[in-house]
């Protein structure tokens, strides 16, 4: 059965192998040499301090997705914010994956106190566009010929998605190891 977790250390090398081909065949990510489990796991490491990075495995619990949600920026009033991205191993596009991991993903930071949510698409990329928007996403602007991939400067586009209402005055967002002792983890997980 195929299921939605909390991602581990230990699947890096299936996550680097699931990014890869996003650095080296396509310019949906600007990195020019993939990262290695290594450089993947220390990445993992610093975004499961503070927010969810989960793995959609499939019947036989091989990973075949991935979604994560990073800090927006560093300063201080940036805290409510957290930029998402979403990655899916080339056989297993179409089929729904990135949808449910977003869908949890969402409610994960939902659960932490997060209440908006940014994606930055390569341009153009109407799949990835179409995943956002279907989910509620709306665009907020283009960043025109910000990176030089694959012999042509590329475009960047902006999306936003509210996560939830906007309070007076917000408390911290909770850390990722507090949101897993709340009540409704679980079942926001599942």
């Amino acid at each position: 059965m195929p299921d939605i977790r909390l991602a581990g250390i230990d699947d890096a090398a299936d996550i680097a192998a699931i990014y890869r081909p996003y650095v080296t065949d396509a310019v949906t990510s600007f990195e020019i040499e993939p990262p290695d489990a290594r450089e993947m796991s220390s990445r993992m490491a610093a975004v499961l301090a503070r927010a969810p990075w989960l793995v959609y495995s499939d019947a036989g619990g091989a990973p075949i997705g991935y979604a994560y949600a990073s800090r927006h920026h560093e300063r201080a009033a940036y805290q409510w914010s957290v930029d998402v991205a979403v990655y899916i191993h080339a056989g297993h596009h179409r089929r729904g994956v990135g949808r449910a991991l977003y869908e949890t993903l969402f409610s994960l930071l939902r659960l932490q106190g997060y209440y908006v949510a940014h994606a930055g698409i390569t341009l153009p990329n109407a799949a990835s566009i179409g995943l956002h928007e279907s989910l509620g996403f709306q665009p907020v602007g283009v960043y025109p010929a910000v990176g030089w991939k694959f012999g042509a400067w590329r475009d960047v586009g902006w999306w936003r998605l509210p996560l939830q209402p906007l309070p007076t005055t917000p408390a911290p967002p909770l850390s990722l190891a507090d949101a897993q002792s709340h009540p409704d983890w679980p079942a926001t997980l599942r």
